[in-house]
């Protein structure tokens, strides 16, 4: 028989991949930093408006921030509380520019106590500041026992605010501008009232000059040249 004669398979031709260029060092970088950023636009385009993230490094976060609570202890035994946080804006060429105020007060809660005031262009630096104001006006007020010896009136600008000795087991009867002034000077029971304007940085000054008319019976005797009688003044 004659043989058979072999056709010709059809091979399939090998298609080879197209080599892909080594990127230069920029363009790759340039596209790892969009593919890192794309998860972070894509998050804040479905947050829209209503998602917005207003933290405390924003002025209006920071304009909500009124003020702190008693008892941020600080070096030597002296706490401080942040009263107030005030935000100023200034119109320049260029647009508005920011600054910050703190109002603080700073006592020891054994009879020493002072209020200062800084300001500075952002809120760290600003009650720094003002706590470094504090401790310096830091002055003695008179005490009796945890109350205060008789009754006073302190004015500042159009604030009124009157202290009335308490009985042990009272408390502090006061607003929130004219607590700390009176916490952190040691006084646990007393009776306060404020007249007139509401103004925290008044309140606070007018609290400081009530508890700097305070004197002790030995100071009234001296300045008056007689003895007073037992049981004067008490309660």
């Amino acid at each position: 028989m004659p043989e058979e004669q072999q056709q010709p398979s059809a091979q399939t031709p090998e298609i080879q991949a197209p080599q892909v260029q080594d990127q230069p060092p920029a363009a790759k970088a340039v596209a790892e930093t969009e593919a890192a950023a794309a998860p972070q636009r894509s998050v804040r385009a479905q947050a829209g408006r209503s998602g917005r993230d207003r933290s405390a490094s924003s002025p209006r976060g920071l304009r909500r921030d009124r003020g702190r609570g008693v008892g941020e202890e600080d070096v030597g035994g002296v706490e401080t509380a942040v009263v107030r946080i005030y935000r100023c804006a200034k119109v320049v060429k260029g647009g508005r520019t920011f600054s910050f105020g703190a109002l603080v007060v700073a006592g020891d809660r054994q009879g020493n106590v002072g209020i200062g005031y800084g300001k500075a262009n952002e809120v760290p630096p600003s009650v720094e500041k003002a706590t470094k104001d504090a401790r310096k006006n830091m002055f003695r007020v008179n005490l009796k026992g945890s109350t205060i010896p008789h009754a006073v009136k302190g004015k500042a600008g159009a604030s009124t605010v009157v202290l009335v000795p308490a009985r042990p087991g009272t408390g502090v009867t006061a607003g929130k501008s004219v607590r700390p002034c009176l916490e952190l000077a040691g006084i646990t029971d007393v009776l306060s009232k404020a007249y007139g304007s509401t103004s925290p940085k008044n309140l606070v000054k007018a609290t400081i000059a009530a508890l700097k008319q305070l004197q002790s019976r030995e100071q009234v005797e001296r300045a008056r040249g007689v003895a007073l009688p037992a049981g004067a003044g008490e309660l």
